[in-house]
C-alpha cells in the first residue's frame, strides 16, 4: 500500500478549502454552529442567509429576505421553465430530472432579470455616490440604456398592467426601512427609475417582480449574483410543486400544445425523390 506522506496529506486537504461547513464524523457544523443547534431554531430564509453571508440575520431581516423568496415561487404553468418541468416529468424522468430541466433554463432572458435589475440599481448608485441625486442618476442611466437599445429589467411585464408582487414588497421594504433594518436607498432609486422611464418612453412601466426582489436583495447587501441565485432557489419551489401535480395527473409525453393544435411548417412543399445523389 502506498503511504500518503504529510506534505502530499496537506496538499489533499488543501485541494478543496471551505469557510462553509465543517464536517467529521458524528459533527456537522454550518458558519461554525453546531447543525443540532440551528435546527428547531432558525428559519428556512435564515439559513440561506447564514451559508451565504457567513452570519444569522437578524429576524426582520430573514423575514424581508423569506418574503421576497416567496412572492417569486411561481407564475403559473405557462412558464417556460414550470412549462419545460411538467413536460419532463411526462417523459418518464425523475422529480429531480424535471426539477434540473426547469433550472436549467433560467437564463440571462428567462430567470436573469432580477439580477439586471439590481446592476442596474448598482449602477445608479455609483452615480449618487460620485455626487447625483437619485432621479438625476436614474435618469443619466436610462437614457444612456436606451440610446444602446438595452432593455431595461425589472420594469413592465407582458401579464399585468401592475404586478402584484411588487407593491407589496415595497411595502415591506418600507417598514424595514423604519425599523432601522435597511436604508431605503435602493427603493428610492427604484422609484427614479420608474419615474426616468416615464419621462423617456412616454408611458408608465410599473416595477414588476424582479425590480421589487432586485430592491429586497440590494437592501439586504446580496451582490447581483447571487440575486440570480437566489431567485432560482424560490423557483424551485414552484418547479417541484409543478412537477409533483404533473406526476399525479399520470400524462405520458406531453408536448408544449395538445397535437390536435399542430404547428406551422415553413419548410419546402412535399417532392419526390427522383435521383439519389
Amino acid at each position: 500500500m502506498t503511504r500518503v506522506n504529510e506534505a502530499s496529506a496537506n496538499a489533499i486537504a488543501q485541494w478543496w478549502r471551505t469557510s462553509i461547513t465543517d464536517m467529521t464524523p458524528g459533527v456537522i457544523r454550518m458558519r461554525g454552529y453546531a447543525i443540532q443547534d440551528l435546527i428547531g431554531n432558525i428559519s428556512f430564509p435564515a439559513m440561506i442567509w447564514l451559508m451565504l453571508r457567513g452570519e444569522l440575520p437578524s429576524p426582520g431581516q430573514a423575514d424581508l429576505l423569506g418574503a421576497a423568496l416567496v412572492a417569486a415561487v411561481d407564475h403559473g404553468p405557462q412558464a417556460p421553465a414550470i412549462a419545460i418541468a411538467r413536460m419532463a416529468i411526462t417523459c418518464g424522468v425523475g422529480i429531480n430530472n424535471a426539477m434540473a430541466s426547469a433550472i436549467n433554463v433560467l437564463g440571462d432572458i428567462h430567470g436573469g432579470a432580477g439580477q439586471q435589475a439590481m446592476e442596474l440599481y448598482s449602477a445608479i448608485e455609483a452615480r449618487c455616490e460620485a455626487g447625483a441625486d437619485h432621479e438625476s442618476a436614474a435618469d443619466a442611466e436610462i437614457v444612456e440604456r436606451l440610446e444602446a437599445r438595452r432593455l431595461v429589467e425589472g420594469f413592465g411585464h407582458r401579464f399585468h398592467e401592475l404586478d402584484p408582487r411588487a407593491p407589496r414588497l415595497l411595502e415591506l421594504v418600507e417598514a424595514a426601512r423604519r425599523q432601522g433594518l435597511v436604508q431605503g436607498r435602493f427603493a428610492r432609486i427604484g422609484v427614479a427609475v420608474e419615474k426616468a422611464l416615464l419621462r423617456h418612453k412616454g408611458h408608465v412601466l410599473p416595477m414588476n417582480i424582479d425590480g421589487a426582489t432586485a430592491v429586497v436583495y440590494s437592501e439586504l447587501g446580496f451582490p447581483p449574483e447571487l440575486g440570480r441565485g437566489l431567485f432560482i432557489l424560490s423557483r424551485s419551489v414552484g418547479a417541484l410543486a409543478h412537477t409533483w401535480e404533473q406526476m399525479q395527473q399520470g400524462d405520458r409525453i406531453k408536448g408544449p400544445a395538445p397535437p390536435a393544435l399542430g404547428y406551422l411548417y415553413e419548410g419546402p412543399a412535399p417532392r419526390a425523390l427522383t435521383k439519389v445523389p
